[in-house]
C-alpha cells in the first residue's frame, strides 16, 4: 500500500498522541494548517478519534496509534 500524502498526515497526526495517559487528547487550533484539520476530520470518520477536531482516541484510534508509533520507533533505528 502506498504511502500518499494523506496517508502521511494521518500518520503524523497519530503520532501526536501521548500513549502514556488515556486522559491527554489533542485538539485542533483555528491556526492549524489544513492539512492537518483534514486528517483529524478523516481519522474521526475512520472511528479512530472521539470528536472532529481532535479529542481522545477511541479503542482503534489507540490501537492504531500504538502500531504507528512502534512501527516509527523501529524505523528511526
Amino acid at each position: 500500500m502506498p504511502i500518499n500524502a494523506d496517508l502521511n498526515v494521518e500518520i503524523r497526526v497519530l503520532n501526536l498522541f501521548n500513549l502514556d495517559s488515556s486522559l491527554e487528547g489533542i485538539k485542533v487550533h483555528k491556526d492549524a494548517d489544513a492539512e492537518t484539520k483534514a486528517a483529524i476530520g478523516r481519522l474521526y470518520q475512520k472511528g479512530l478519534l472521539t470528536q472532529a477536531d481532535g479529542g481522545y482516541l477511541t479503542d482503534l484510534g489507540r490501537s492504531c496509534a500504538e502500531h504507528v508509533q512502534t512501527a516509527l520507533r523501529i524505523l528511526a533505528v
